[in-house]
């Protein structure tokens, strides 16, 4: 029952031993609510969802801390072209990101805190570092002292006399340009707060340090994050914290990107799929499906034609949970355990693709045992199906998918019940063994992307392949 992740600053998969026996605290960095989100942004999210809901197999009480981004350059820069409150910007876009993490089914964090609903714990951190020596305030700013921390860019195993420290504008006073900003001082016109070195607003990396701080303590289990944020945001973070005393995070886990073309997402590079788009045209949980199934460290590249594979990929599990209900009577429960090999996959690193092909091969076993008229095995496997799916997040039946028809512009009640009368017209062609008519109005409705499967309890009509 050891669960085994990959530890970016070791380099290596570790097996996982949490501070605190039974317990498993973790930190995420989430949105910077400058715009709404692409499926990229959500990818991340939907990967430590799942990682998330298997500790909670294991039997751990997982704390889950997700901060929203709500202060930044690019939210400055859009207030002031759109003559808009920054505050307002921020919220709409956090709402939609929440609204985009609800429709994939990913599980409401522990707790959400904002960066600007913190700004005490961050003056606090901060002078802390200068009464430490790491930090040093100019011009109204406060930098961060790199060559004070030598365990600086361990974890993006970098050279400090290479690196090139990205600066924003304003950043004046700098000791060494490789300093980093933690305080910005106030421009004219900006929001801005006040602190013991004048007013101003906070650098990007210093609110995750004072937030998992406060909310974690000075050591917790596992820091996430993309890619992308390895450097500078995650090194500097990991300098602020450890510079202050604390021992910050045990593990660190970054989940890759979504590319088009190559490229990673990005609205910066117009190649982004905003989720609210995506949910009028693909059911969220084949998004779910699509997301969530290769390895968290695996780049996805994304294509229409892989979303359809997903689709007809999960529209197979769902046939069999529906024919084995059907064969059932009613709803099977999900197994208390799932099978041991699909536990055995998640817990090397979270092994969700091998996870997924056990998922798969029992759906086949049970579809040999509904051919055999096995209605005993069938239900076991549905069982062991419905444990599986619910640990991804992926079970159809599961509660938080019942209402699915009825989010976005899903029009699947009134499909139903169209098909139905076309379906009724065809058994009363059968009725009187008008065959020709019967095998026309079927194949009609195939054309239209629709199966219809023959069962003991009348005509089926599932979507198929686009």
């Amino acid at each position: 029952m050891t669960i085994r992740l990959y530890d970016t600053g070791a380099r290596q998969i570790r097996d996982f031993v949490p501070l605190t026996q039974g317990c498993v605290s973790i930190y995420l960095c989430g949105a910077t609510v400058q715009a709404a989100p692409h499926i990229g942004h959500i990818r991340s999210g939907l990967n430590f969802d799942i990682m998330r809901r298997w500790f909670e197999y294991r039997g751990y009480d997982v704390t889950f801390i997700r901060n929203v981004t709500d202060i930044d350059d690019k939210i400055i820069a859009k207030s002031a072209a759109q003559g808009r409150p920054w505050w307002a910007i921020g919220y709409e876009n956090e709402r939609a990101f929440n609204a985009g993490y609800d429709a994939l089914g990913c599980l409401p964090p522990t707790y959400e805190p904002r960066a600007t609903g913190h700004i005490t714990e961050m003056t606090e951190m901060m002078r802390g570092l200068i009464e430490r020596g790491h930090a040093y305030e100019a011009d109204g700013n406060v930098y961060f002292d790199v060559r004070s921390f030598p365990g600086y860019l361990e974890l993006s195993n970098q050279d400090l006399d290479d690196l090139r420290q990205p600066s924003g504008e304003g950043e004046t006073g700098k000791r060494d340009p490789r300093d980093f900003a933690m305080w910005k001082a106030a421009k004219p016109g900006e929001p801005s707060w006040e602190t013991p070195w004048g007013r101003g607003r906070p650098g990007w990396h210093l609110e995750c340090s004072a937030m998992a701080h406060k909310y974690l303590g000075a050591a917790f289990d596992i820091h996430g994050g993309g890619l992308d944020l390895i450097f500078p945001h995650h090194e500097n973070e990991i300098a602020q914290a450890k510079g202050y005393g604390d021992d910050f995070a045990a593990y660190w886990v970054h989940n890759a990107w979504v590319t088009m073309s190559g490229e990673k997402m990005s609205k910066s590079l117009g190649n982004s799929v905003l989720v609210s788009e995506m949910v009028k045209h693909w059911r969220p949980i084949v998004l779910r499906y699509y997301l969530g199934t290769p390895h968290y460290r695996s780049m996805i590249e994304y294509s229409e034609e892989a979303l359809r594979e997903a689709e007809s990929a999960f529209a197979r599990i769902e046939g069999f949970i529906q024919r084995v209900a059907e064969k059932a009577g009613g709803v099977v429960d999900p197994a208390v355990e799932v099978p041991p090999a699909f536990a055995e996959a998640m817990d090397d690193d979270l092994g969700v693709p091998g996870a997924l092909a056990i998922v798969h091969t029992t759906v086949r076993q049970g579809n040999s045992a509904l051919a055999a008229d096995d209605k005993e095995a069938a239900v076991a496997r549905l069982a062991e199906v419905r444990a599986m799916l619910g640990v991804l997040g992926l079970d159809p039946l599961d509660p938080h998918w019942a209402g699915e028809a009825d989010r976005g512009e899903d029009l699947h009640g009134v499909v139903d019940t169209l098909v139905r009368l076309v379906l009724e017209q065809r058994e009363a062609a059968r009725g009187r063994k008008d065959w020709g008519s019967a095998d026309a109005i079927r194949d009609q409705l195939q054309q239209t992307g629709l199966v219809i499967e023959d069962s003991p309890s009348g005509p089926r009509w599932t979507l198929g392949p686009r």
